[in-house]
């Protein structure tokens, strides 16, 4: 594997000067800034742009499949895509973008409002609607559906640590019965382009409530849609994640199995951390724990009917 110089300040100008018409003399020429101090390989141009460095060649591949499909995906969704003005390789081997920047905050800054659910309904709806075979040629890999059962037997395990740290109480996850996990399979058949990293960082959200659009696709697979509707969960609250999948025509079975598969991650991701096995911010680990276990109206797996069919 290629090992990645560590990007710089200087790294980056320079590349920038290479690429746009601003500073191109030496002097002046957009702000760059890492986009966290974290973050080496993100970083903010001026006010329009990111630039995204790919760390290794892994990396670099998934950058450059993201490019073509971010172009199958965008006439299918009601919210924006990043654009790519420019692209190639920083590094031997190691691709990097220049992407537009999609105006607004973030789902960790901002709350979704009732229109702004109707976005995301839209933005699940759109990727169930995305051709399976294009994503497929392009390299998109398939996703198996995840076990919630053993899922469930992990996060149990780690509800205990929680409790023990007063963090959490275990007999939430009680509601979970190993029967229930088992009714909440995926549905055969029912793969479909998910963008399999909906956190809070990914989705662009306006002071008004609106979702103006969706960075980072690439951890996209297809597979299954609960997947998505977790992530919305942990992103935007359980209420709007499962309101937004509803309208957007799934029924109370990926739904519930969305909002158990968010639960599980949520619990297991904290625990992890406390002991030391995972990195992340307690404050936002807390907040996604929070999000996740907010109630909905539709709490009981036994509330569904057994064969409910799917769009």
């Amino acid at each position: 594997m290629t090992q990645a110089p560590t990007p710089t300040a200087d790294t980056v100008r320079r590349l920038v000067r290479s690429l746009l018409k601003e500073g191109r003399d030496g002097t002046g020429g957009p702000s760059v800034r890492p986009v966290t101090p974290e973050r080496r390989y993100t970083w903010w141009i001026g006010d329009r742009h990111v630039l995204r460095l790919a760390p290794d060649r892994e990396a670099s591949m998934r950058r450059r499949r993201e490019l073509r499909l971010r172009d199958l995906v965008r006439p299918h969704l009601p919210v924006a895509v990043p654009v790519s003005v420019a692209h190639g390789d920083w590094a031997p081997g190691l691709a990097y973008t220049l992407d537009t920047r999609v105006p607004g905050g973030t789902a960790d800054e901002y709350d979704v409002s009732a229109v702004g659910e109707a976005d995301l309904a839209g933005l699940l709806g759109g990727l169930r609607a995305v051709p399976v075979r294009p994503a497929e040629a392009l390299g998109v890999p398939r996703a198996a559906p995840r076990s919630l059962e053993a899922l469930r037997r992990m996060a149990a395990h780690a509800a205990e640590r929680l409790a023990a740290a007063d963090e959490f109480d275990a007999a939430r996850l009680h509601q979970l019965a190993p029967a229930n996990a088992a009714r909440l399979t995926a549905q055969p058949g029912a793969a479909v382009l998910t963008h399999h990293g909906l956190t809070g960082a990914h989705v662009v959200v306006s002071a008004d409530g609106r979702v103006r659009g969706v960075l980072d696709w690439t951890g996209a697979a297809l597979g299954d849609p609960a997947e998505d509707i977790a992530g919305l969960a942990v992103a935007v609250g359980s209420p709007a994640a499962v309101r937004a999948a509803t309208l957007a025509g799934y029924g109370a079975r990926p739904c519930l199995r969305g909002l158990w598969l968010a639960r599980c991650d949520t619990v297991i991701r904290f625990a992890d951390h406390l002991q030391g096995r995972a990195a992340g911010s307690p404050p936002l680990l807390r907040t996604r724990l929070r999000r996740a276990w907010e109630p909905i109206l539709l709490e009981r797996v036994t509330d569904f009917p057994e064969n409910e069919p799917e769009p």
